[in-house]
């Protein structure tokens, strides 16, 4: 059996890697409403032992057989779950891609399982979660556990809301862009890699 090579990145996080992710759904609950969009940010640490964002992975759902669309919420991300042009797939085939990335960065990494990061990011989880119990797939994360920008911004600059947390640790903020999975995942990774490496300077 191949020797398993434990990172610097495996030695800050209990053995967890640290993945942004954010989900776009058709409304508020994950046992019923349709899961949308994923992405997903995988992190690494530079050669000064500095947190940044390396990889990132998306996939457009179709809504699950029965799944609820809340057209509020549609409305709001501005999204036609049935559009040709999203290329959209089955929760199982995307899923299943997704999930090889983060284990094969998991394994790269000598971690023993990803750790979710998020805005909020028992949402995301749950969503997550729900979905795994619908296609029978095994998630690469912790089942509860999570690290939250949310709260990271709350304790370092008194703001909550993701685009002022964001400007907030000096990045741009587009709100046109805001509310799609990636832009939204991307910042989350910019400020959350701004605050630990911020930490680590401080050590």
């Amino acid at each position: 059996m191949a020797k398993t090579i434990r990172t610097a990145i495996s030695r800050r996080f209990r053995g967890y890697l640290p993945v942004v992710v954010d989900v776009e759904t058709a409304g508020l609950n994950p046992e019923r409403d349709a899961l949308l969009e994923i992405a997903v940010v995988i992190l690494e640490m530079d050669n000064q032992g500095l947190w940044q964002a390396a990889q990132t992975h998306f996939c457009h759902f179709i809504p699950f057989e029965g799944a609820n669309l809340d057209q509020k919420s549609l409305d709001f991300l501005g999204v036609d779950p049935y559009h040709p042009f999203r290329f959209a797939v089955s929760e199982i085939e995307g899923l299943t891609m997704i999930f090889k990335e983060i284990r094969q960065a998991v394994k790269a990494h000598g971690c023993s399982r990803a750790i979710l990061v998020g805005h909020n990011p028992s949402f995301d989880l749950n969503f997550l979660n729900a979905a795994k119990q619908r296609t029978g797939l095994k998630s690469p994360f912790h089942h509860f556990s999570s690290f939250d920008t949310a709260t990271l911004g709350g304790i370092f600059f008194g703001q909550t809301v993701l685009a002022k947390v964001v400007r907030s640790a000096g990045f741009d903020w587009d709100s046109s862009e805001a509310h799609s999975a990636i832009y939204d995942a991307e910042r989350t990774a910019d400020f959350f890699c701004a605050i630990v490496n911020l930490w680590e300077k401080r050590r």
